[in-house]
């Protein structure tokens, strides 16, 4: 995850085991479901406290089911 840009973060479901360990670590923006697996809050990551966060619960995860979505690209203007 680089730092100038609003990344999210994405669960694949398909991974995920609902070992719970990304909620724990990031309980701001990670929730469990009624059986432990992970909801994530696809808001983008504005700050270096939740992009290191971020980063905190995408190692640790098991199954590797966590994954950083990349931001929008920044405007670019193109010279006529």
């Amino acid at each position: 995850m680089t730092t100038g840009t609003a990344e999210g973060l994405a669960v694949d479901m398909i991974k995920c085991d609902g070992h719970g360990i990304c909620a724990w670590l990031f309980p701001d923006r990670i929730r469990l479901d009624d059986w432990g697996y992970a909801l994530v809050d696809p808001a983008p990551l504005e700050t270096h406290g939740q992009r290191r966060a971020a980063r905190a619960a995408i190692r640790a995860c098991p199954r590797q089911a966590l994954q950083p979505v990349p931001g929008p690209a920044p405007a670019r203007s193109v010279a006529s």
